[in-house]
């Protein structure tokens, strides 16, 4: 039998899974610094679920994976955390609110394959319910610029409103019926261009003259601020939007990372489910050209699970995990697993012991030479490993009470008490 991958599947060897750790553990310690509860749920739900019309949207249930159960019953494979966490608030009355959680975890998409991007991926989500105000976007977005800052990524968040986007849309007298696939294809359009808009809306059904009025709409707004659009178009919707922006605007100054996040009146999110506030994230330095986290606001998921269509003001965020860790993979050198790796010469006993001692008594991640290995080679290995010290510990230093420290980077050796050896490392 041949062995592979699934298509769109990877393993991460020791080395790779190192950085990924880190990833993670800096999401975790970052998203509990803003108070965030940490959560987990099934990756396998109900089919039901997962297509529900407040979900996705058709675009992503061409990207679900299928599956039945021994019962016959049709399950799926999540493709996000959100509409798993709404069916969680939506299953648990009780929970108080605001309730701020986190999840990291698993997700499937039988999508497209490029460069960070595969069909089984992590995420790291954020989501606040119970919270009207905007104020809690901006604190994701706070949350976002003090995350990448911790693992030394530079980015840039664009921001819109589909109310905004909505108003527009319906000001030009595009058909509610039509608006999703207009979104869609406007969503694009930093990739594809203006013509491309054109075709996309074209190939979608929309007529040539309504093409045309989505295109110099698009032309008109690219030059407008925030505040011009109230009166380019008068509606309620948009006027709901701007005041949404504006409000967010403020508090993005007052944070002191409005510099880096960037308004786009046609930043759209795909996904039907958005409500209010949407954003997507960027690295400064365009090394991977996709979105590296995205997510906003969606106030109608929760009150349509549980069946009683109250709104529950909820906005989310979204990292992916793979997509930061390609990033860093190309600027970062992988640290090792160990801190310390200790070759016995004929002192095996003796050495278990003393590893036991150091990984009880201090932080210290400590390996020990298991395989018998003669010096040279355990040297050898220690240096492919990135393993910064090693411990030499043969009779001599047993009888002495000492042991040969050395410093791997710089190659250089020195004798010291076993005793003072936590101050050394």
């Amino acid at each position: 039998m041949e062995m592979k991958n699934v298509k769109g599947t990877k393993d991460y060897l020791p080395e790779e899974q190192v950085l990924r750790n880190k990833i993670k553990r800096t999401c975790e310690d970052t998203f509990e610094r803003y108070g965030c509860k940490p959560l987990e749920t099934p990756m396998l739900n109900m089919y039901e679920l997962m297509s529900y019309k407040y979900g996705g949207g058709d675009e992503i249930l061409k990207e679900i994976y299928t599956l039945q159960d021994q019962g016959k019953r049709d399950l799926a494979l999540r493709y996000d955390l959100t509409i798993p966490f709404a069916k969680v608030v939506a299953m648990n009355p009780n929970i108080r609110l605001p309730f701020k959680r986190y999840e990291i975890g698993k997700v499937f998409r039988d999508g497209p394959i490029k460069q960070g991007r595969f069909r089984e991926f992590i995420q790291c989500d954020v989501d606040i319910v119970g919270v009207e105000s905007v104020m809690a976007e901006a604190e994701l977005m706070s949350m976002a610029f003090e995350l990448f800052r911790t693992l030394n990524l530079e980015i840039t968040i664009q921001y819109n409103n589909r109310k905004l986007l909505n108003g527009i849309l319906q000001a030009i007298n595009i058909p509610t019926e039509l608006t999703s696939d207009v979104i869609l294809s406007l969503d694009k359009i930093e990739k594809i261009g203006i013509d491309g808009v054109r075709k996309d809306v074209l190939e979608r059904g929309i007529s040539e003259e309504m093409a045309d009025t989505i295109c110099n709409t698009v032309l008109s707004c690219l030059k407008l601020s925030i505040d011009d659009f109230k009166d380019a178009f008068n509606t309620p919707i948009v006027a709901d939007g701007v005041n949404e922006l504006q409000q967010l605007q403020q508090y993005l100054i007052a944070l002191g990372i409005n510099e880096n996040a960037i308004f786009n009146p046609f930043l759209a999110r795909g996904l039907t489910m958005y409500t209010g506030t949407v954003y997507e994230i960027f690295l400064k330095d365009g090394s991977i050209t996709s979105s590296i986290g995205s997510g906003g606001r969606y106030d109608n998921i929760i009150g349509a699970f549980r069946g009683d269509n109250i709104s529950y003001p909820t906005v989310g965020i979204s990292f992916g995990l793979d997509v930061i860790y390609t990033a860093l993979s190309q600027k970062e050198t992988i640290s090792s697993t160990a801190d310390v790796f200790i070759i016995p010469l004929g002192t095996e006993l003796q050495c278990l012991q003393i590893a036991q001692q150091l990984r009880s008594t201090t932080s210290l991640k400590v390996e020990l030479e298991l395989a018998g290995r003669k010096l040279k080679r355990a040297l050898n290995y220690a240096n492919k490993e990135n393993i910064p010290y090693v411990l030499i510990i043969g009779e001599e230093e047993l009888s002495t009470e000492t042991v040969m420290l050395r410093n791997m980077k710089e190659g250089s050796e020195v004798k010291i008490p076993l005793s003072s050896l936590s101050s050394y490392l």
